[in-house]
């Protein structure tokens, strides 16, 4: 394999991972092992209403002391609030949690709850004279990254004794437990100006590069998008497969890829997304040279850059290519190398004859190293032509428009073009780069 073409296999193992919930995923975070049983709305699990003195109450005081205790980092009122019964290995990972949060830069830590909406547990699950398991959501936010806080769900099993409640478990109901990267191992945080890298102990030489460039590349990215986006991004570095799939979700074949860009919610009408992470696998991003790890970096901070602005199942090809266009520019990376399928149909006299398919940027093989080569190519094709505003006013246009908007008339609005006069144009400066 050629030096070009092993960069361009982690490259396209890297951007393929944006496939999934339109240019970035929407994670509704993986489970720790839950036991499969019916949801029951009411009171506590299988015991009717809960006691509004004791229930709801308690439990909304206990949480309310475990925040405070993360935030203000007492540990033993964080270990206060643990079920003297509980097992020794959810005890052992609570202190290590707590421990692990450490180094993390917390601005907002805080739990909701719905008393309403209440699932039941299995007799004999937990020792205790009372059992509870109502929906539980962690609210918090990374300082100076988040301007709002995201929320996690959190399969908490609360247990009583006498008047006093205890968090008894996070595995033993049907709900779903997120895992965040303290729940890994400790966590060391990097900040700079313009963003943090969460990273663990083991990753500390490929947590310094990324945070080295992290300024850098922000500003990359900030010159070709012009619209108003935060402009600080996270990058978490998990250590392992299980950790990947925790953040990114279980869909995805983590050893194939070397980044993914993540969103919890996302408000088009307000160009917003909240719980924006780039999350990097060192496995893969390790072996990359500095300039194809940029490449990868600026590509996965575009889609988060853009992500309020973007509908998901708008054509993959401006979404792609947009991200590419952003993440080769000023990387000395020729084309002629990073989209050497392109160069190659060029030069054999068959070039592209139409914009690349969505369902082609799913596909294996060849084919989808193709698509976001022709994707690259024809960005680069309209900003070398029209300029870089007219390439983010069109993006604007097609990925964050109408899904049946006619795309021959948003070329022609933005670009003066039909779809054949692009073509046409695309394959002339095929011609004239190869």
């Amino acid at each position: 394999m050629t030096g070009a073409a092993r960069f361009r296999a982690w490259l396209v193992a890297a951007i393929a991972a944006t496939l999934l919930g339109g240019v970035v995923l929407l994670v509704g975070q993986p489970a720790t092992g839950p036991l499969p049983t019916a949801p029951l709305k009411g009171g506590p699990a299988g015991q009717g209403a809960p006691l509004a003195q004791t229930g709801d109450a308690a439990v909304t005081a206990l949480l309310r002391s475990r925040a405070s205790a993360i935030l203000h980092r007492d540990r033993d009122a964080f270990l206060a609030e643990i079920d003297p019964r509980a097992t020794p290995q959810f005890r052992d990972a609570q202190e290590a949690m707590f421990d692990n949060l450490a180094d993390v830069p917390l601005s907002v830590w805080s739990y909701d709850l719905d008393p309403a909406d209440v699932v039941t547990v299995p007799k004999g699950s937990f020792p205790a004279e009372e059992l509870w398991a109502p929906e539980v959501q962690l609210n918090y936010a990374l300082a100076g990254v988040d301007h709002d806080p995201t929320s996690k769900p959190m399969g908490y099993l609360f247990s009583r004794h006498g008047t006093q409640w205890f968090l008894a478990s996070d595995t033993l109901t049907s709900r779903n437990t997120w895992r965040g990267p303290w729940d890994f191992g400790p966590v060391a945080a990097t900040r700079v100006k313009s963003g943090l890298v969460l990273a663990h102990p083991d990753n500390a030489e490929l947590a310094k590069r990324i945070a080295g460039e992290l300024d850098a590349d922000v500003k990359a990215v900030s010159a070709v998008w012009d619209q108003p986006w935060s402009r600080e991004v996270a990058v978490l570095v998990p250590s392992s497969d299980d950790e990947m799939k925790a953040f990114v979700g279980p869909e995805f074949a983590v050893d194939a890829i070397a980044a993914v860009a993540v969103a919890d919610r996302v408000d088009n009408g307000r160009h917003t997304a909240i719980g924006q992470r780039v999350v990097l696998n060192p496995g893969n991003a390790e072996q990359m040279p500095p300039s194809s790890l940029t490449v990868v970096l600026r590509h996965e901070m575009t889609h988060i850059a853009a992500r309020g602005y973007t509908v998901d199942g708008t054509a993959m090809w401006m979404l792609e290519g947009f991200a590419n266009y952003v993440g080769y520019r000023n990387s000395g990376i020729p084309m002629d190398a990073a989209a050497a399928d392109v160069a190659d149909l060029e030069r054999n006299g068959k070039p592209p004859t139409d914009l690349p398919a969505n369902a082609d940027f799913a596909a294996g093989g060849d084919k989808i190293n193709l698509a976001y080569d022709e994707a690259w190519t024809l960005t680069s094709f309209i900003a070398d032509t029209f300029g870089q505003h007219a390439l983010v006013t069109l993006y604007l246009r097609i990925a964050g428009g109408s899904l049946t908007a006619d795309v021959g008339q948003q070329l022609h609005d933005v670009l003066g073009l039909d779809k054949a006069g692009l073509v046409a144009g695309w394959q002339d400066y095929l011609r004239r780069k190869f």
